[in-house]
This record gives structure tokens, sequence and C-alpha cells, in this order.
């Protein structure tokens, strides 16, 4: 930082006034001679003049109460031209303010001043471009080295010399690092907060944050730009404070360069989720489809941490809130300590975690539903299959699946009695022993005679009309979804209810059977559960 005193040094001149405010930085060096050059002025500057309009004391007083009132860094008056020394009342009001005020001789040039004001200067913006690109490279090799973002927010507290934090769009902490001292905890929470009504308010601008101990020392800057259309809200925030007084120019300099930074970060870590997603949602629908099994199912899985024997649970979201119960349901398995593989699958999404007894998978699942259900609101049932060999995850998948689907066509408690909480938006866990009947639809797993049994009730659909027959097999398991009720399976499948008491006339005179009859809805309802289970197919739209 340039200040007076250093561009004062060693030249020939006086100091007349404002020897206390030799301190003050110097942004610029300036020359005018217009009774107020303060329009063409922003602050900080030093000014040389040799005060040719200034030719009453009136003037002059006002002259020197301006620029300080302006908040310049002080005055150079040369004198020799229209004044063989300084003007008392200059002299005089710059003492009353303490305004620093020098005298130049006549033999000594402005540019004398200027020339030694503006190298050191452009030294010190070389000095500091120097530096900030230091502390770019810097940041950059912990992003190519992928140690992460928590690596980054300690690399910058260390530059800045004060804490750094990350916080989400929506004002939930990321990641923190502190340099020599922790921020108070309602510190944190404060900016967290303040985070917060920025994002109601839909307000993604920088600012300084208003919590006291933060507001004279820190900055919080938005990190990438919207790319969702709910609230327009950054990817993340980033809060960088200095310990010890005011962010300087090089602190904040690098607190902009890091936002670039933390946003690759984001972005790498982004499309790491998205293909371990990816790879987990292929694992998981070869495994579910019969494609992989056995040894090559075991060799798939062991990337993700499991090996041996592995259990699943099985979620059911509310409508379009896959995606949230997903994400929500990794973070619980995180917070559980618990490896596993996390994807959806048709109208649900499961978790293959590692082989657990039966009272510690039901205590497992049930913590594991309530922090799901209570992070978003949107679960509507869940069920745990017993653990089996990896190579054979796909019983283990369909023994929840079908406890799930048993529990929500009875309504009853779940026998195992471990539920959620007790609380409505956390469904109680279904598991093998809420499965009824359908114990004999698994018990019969690839079986010559429940393959028999399935194709003699379904065979007639889809043989009988072709591409067609697909349209009606979707319209028979929607409709015996909803209890044969004609508006709710007509909403499901997107059509008229008279479309669909077609599709079910013609279904009857195929098969010869009357849907308006129990007994033939069940066997049909058995035949297509069976049917995935001896014939792999696409993910259902069942529960």
């Amino acid at each position: 930082m340039l200040t007076l005193r250093d561009v004062l040094g060693d030249l020939d001149v006086r100091l007349l006034a404002g020897e206390a405010n030799l301190g003050v930085p110097v942004r610029w060096v300036h020359i005018s001679e217009l009774a107020d050059p303060t329009a063409f002025l922003a602050g900080g500057e030093l000014l040389l003049t040799t005060g040719l309009t200034l030719d009453t004391p009136r003037k002059q007083r006002e002259f020197v109460g301006r620029l300080a009132d302006h908040g310049l860094a002080g005055l150079g008056y040369g004198i020799g031209f229209a004044h063989q020394k300084v003007p008392k009342a200059i002299v005089d009001t710059a003492a009353e303010r303490d305004f620093p005020l020098f005298e130049v001789p006549y033999d000594t040039p402005f540019i004398a001043i200027t020339e030694r004001a503006f190298t050191r200067l452009v030294n010190e913006q070389y000095a500091l471009l120097r530096r900030s690109i230091a502390a770019q490279e810097r940041l950059q090799r912990i992003i190519l080295s992928e140690r992460g973002l928590d690596e980054i927010v300690a690399a910058l507290a260390a530059l800045i010399g004060g804490p750094a934090l990350v916080y989400d769009g929506r004002g939930e902490l990321q990641a923190a690092h502190a340099f020599r001292r922790e921020l108070a905890p309602d510190v944190v929470a404060a900016a967290g907060e303040e985070l917060r009504e920025r994002a109601r308010r839909g307000d993604a601008r920088g600012f300084v944050p208003a919590h006291p101990d933060l507001a004279a020392r820190a900055l919080a800057l938005p990190v990438g730009s919207p790319d969702s259309p709910d609230g327009g809200l950054p990817q993340a925030w980033l809060v960088g404070a200095k310990e010890d007084g005011a962010l300087a120019e090089i602190d904040r300099l690098i607190l902009h360069q890091a936002v670039t930074v933390i946003a690759l970060e984001l972005l790498r870590r982004r499309v790491a989720d998205t293909t371990e997603r990816r790879l987990a949602g292929d694992v998981l629908s070869a495994a579910l489809a019969g494609e992989l099994a056995g040894p090559d199912l075991v060799r798939r899985l062991a990337p993700f941490g499991l090996g041996g024997r592995v259990t699943t649970l099985v979620l059911q979201p509310a409508d379009r809130r896959a995606e949230a119960v997903e994400s929500a349901l990794g973070e619980a398995l995180r917070g559980e300590a618990v490896s596993g593989l996390v994807a959806p699958h048709g109208r649900l999404v499961g978790a293959l975690m590692p082989g657990f007894l039966d009272d510690e998978l039901f205590e497992l699942g049930a913590r594991i539903t309530r922090r799901v259900a209570e992070q978003t609101g949107a679960l509507l049932g869940a069920g745990a299959g017993r653990a089996v060999a990896a190579g054979e995850v796909r019983e283990s998948w369909n023994e929840a699946r079908f406890a799930l689907e048993a529990r929500a066509m009875t309504g009853a408690a779940p026998a195992n009695g471990n539920g959620g909480g007790g609380a409505p938006a956390a469904p109680a866990l279904a598991s093998y022993r809420d499965l009824g009947s359908f114990q004999l639809l698994l018990s019969l797993q690839d079986s010559d005679a429940l393959r028999l049994y399935c194709d003699s009730l379904l065979g007639p659909i889809e043989s009988g009309e072709g591409h067609y027959g697909g349209e009606l097999m979707r319209s028979l398991e929607a409709f015996i979804e909803c209890n044969g009720q004609w508006e709710a399976a007509a909403r499901r499948l997107y059509c008229h209810r008279h479309t669909l008491r077609y599709r079910i006339r013609k279904i009857e005179e195929l098969t010869g059977r009357d849907l308006a009859s129990a007994r033939d809805r069940i066997e049909f309802w058995l035949a297509l559960r069976g049917r995935e289970l001896v014939q792999p197919a696409a993910p259902s739209t069942a529960p």
C-alpha cells in the first residue's frame, strides 16, 4: 500500500500540516488548477496545484475544505508561480483539518512526484499480481489433485489469514476452516441465516455480512451462476474474513479468484456424483433384470464397498420426488457410516447395503427411513429385504419391494414393529414378516410352475394383440393396483376412462376372465407379480 509518507520520502519538499495523517494510502496522483476539481476525483488521490485560481483567502479556505471533505490523501502546493509561498489561509485551514499539506519548491517539477508515485504503484500492482497468481496456482493444484473442498477452504483460510466458509445456495454450511481462532458457532449460524434470508428474497449479489463479528472484516461472494429455475440462487456462497483487521486488497482479490476455483470443484463433484449415480443405476437395473448375477455381479458391486452378503432397503417416493429421496437416502447412509449403492429403479429408490442381522437391519432401516422422511417429507413407504449373497441381490430386492407393496395394500402395522417413530411423515418399515401371500410367490422364484401359471393368464394378452399387448398389460396392472377404480387408473395411465374401459373389455375377451370378479383380479395380480420374478423386464411402474 502506497502512503503519502512513501511518496514524499527524500523529495525536496516541506511539510506544512497534517503530519499525523501521512500514513493514509495514496491511490493516484492528480494535477489540477481548477477551483473545484472534486468532480474528477474519486477520493484517495494526492492533488498537486500551483493555486492559479486561488486569489482570495475565502477561495483558499474553501478549496482546502472541499478537498478534505472529498477524502483526498493530501495536497502538494507548488510555489514560484501564482504564489511565492503557500498562502496562510491554506496552511491554517489544512492545520485545522489535520489535512496533509506540503510545499513544492519551484525547482522541483511535479513530474518528479508523479513518477515516484507511479513507479511505486506499478511495482505494488505487479507484486499484487504475482501474489494473486501464486495463490490461484496453489488452489488449482488442490483441484487437480482432487483433494476436495475442505482442502481448498483450508488453503484459502491460510492465504487470507482468517476463517473461510462455504455454504450451499440455501445457506447450509458445506465446509469451514479457521486460521488461528475458530469462529463462534453463533457467528457461523448467523451468516447461514443471512444467506437463507437472501435466498428467500432471490438476492444473489455479494455483500458484507451484518453480524458485528464479521461486518468490519468479512466479505460474502456468490459462487457460480444459477442453473435451475427454482429461485435464481447461486450454487454456493463463499464467506472469507480477516482474523485481525479489515480485508486488504490482496485478500479481496484472492477471495474473488477463489470463487472460480470453488465453482470448478463443485462442478467436478457434481460430475463425479452424476457418473457414480449412473453406474449405480446401471448395476442395479442389470441385477434386477437378471442380466448380472453370481461372480459378475459380485465384481461390479465391489467398488461400492459391497461384498459377501448384502441386503436391500427400498423406498417409495411421492410423485416427482424420486431425486430428492435418492439424495436424502445417500446422505442418510453416510450419516450412519454405511457404505452402499443408492439408485432409482422405476418409481422406487433403493439402497444395497452390507448384510445385517434382522434386528440390526430393522433398527438401521427405521433410522434411515426416518431421516429421509424428515428431510424430504416425500416418503410413502419403505421395505427391507433379508441379507443374501452378493450375487443374489435380486432376491433381496424383490422381498423388500413385495413387503412394501403388501404393507401398502393391507394398511396394517408392520409385523416387525420397527416403525419410523410414529410420525406420519416417516412410514413404518416393512419386511419379510409382512409378505403374507407374497411369500408363496417368492418361494416359487424361477420355477417352471410359476412360469406356466403366469403364461396361462397373461400369454393371451401379449401374444393375441402384438405390440398393443403391452398397452393392455400396463392398463391391466394400473386397473388392479387402483383396486378397480376407473378414474384413478385412467389418471395413472394418462388416458380417458372410456379408453381404459375399452382396454379392460379387450382383456376380458382375450382371457375369458371377468375383472369385476375379485377372484379373477387376485389371480391376475398374482400373475403380474410372478411374471416379474421369472421374466426380467423394464422397471415396474407399480409401488
